[in-house]
């Protein structure tokens, strides 16, 4: 079973201007959707531009550790705008900090609340003590792709992705029993973003909508 057997009904998040893939519509206000338990981290790979959520602190960003049995691997090109690439990494730490908080049990992690803020930050406490209370968090890879950024304005943009959990799995921490049940369509999720760069010059995640099975994301 992919790494999010059942969705967090309790979390609505409503993105403000949700941006959807080419494949899924134009750009417009969303209504609130269900969202799922979220992706997880370590380093990325191929045509990722992250930087390693595992290097050392650089201006003044927390340092981002992971388990070595879970891993995210990130797959897009820069864009040669420097905005727009600077908001695609910091979109990948926003994940990772979540990520990093559900290994360690602690949603008070310095990352999460560096790279997310306002509905984003308030929404992902919740998720990750989900996680903690269920005692469960997740090994395997997760893979994001089908990158798509815009901007609106100098401190403003929108960014969507898909993630293929087929290969990352729930693992009760107790037991330590993983759950590798076959993937379905439902391990590939469509993620819509907004970001806004803070006074520090981070872009910061403020909102997500997540729409898990949609046809844009399945392979």
């Amino acid at each position: 079973m992919n790494r999010r057997p059942t969705p967090l009904t309790a979390l609505a998040l409503t993105a403000v201007a949700a941006l959807t893939l080419s494949a899924c519509g134009s750009d417009d206000d969303s209504t609130a959707k269900d969202s799922d338990k979220i992706a997880g981290a370590d380093t990325g790979s191929g045509k990722s531009a992250s930087p390693s959520p595992s290097a050392p602190d650089s201006g003044g960003r927390p340092k981002i550790t992971f388990p070595s049995d879970a891993k995210n691997v990130f797959e897009y090109q820069k864009t040669g705008n420097a905005a727009k690439d600077a908001a695609l990494a910091d979109s990948t730490l926003s994940v990772n900090s979540v990520d990093e908080a559900i290994f360690t049990g602690d949603t008070g992690t310095k990352a999460l609340g560096f790279y997310n803020t306002d509905k984003a930050l308030s929404a992902y406490i919740t998720y990750v003590q989900k996680y903690i209370d269920d005692g469960e968090t997740w090994v395997g890879e997760t893979r994001y792709f089908n990158y798509k950024v815009t901007l609106s304005g100098a401190k403003k943009a929108y960014v969507s992705y898909c993630s293929d959990e087929s290969k990352s799995y729930i693992k009760n921490k107790k037991t330590e029993k993983v759950d590798r049940s076959p993937a379905t369509a439902n391990s590939y999720v469509l993620y819509n973003t907004s970001l806004t760069k803070n006074s520090d010059g981070i872009w910061q995640t403020t909102d997500v909508v997540s729409n898990r099975g949609n046809e844009a994301c399945q392979p």
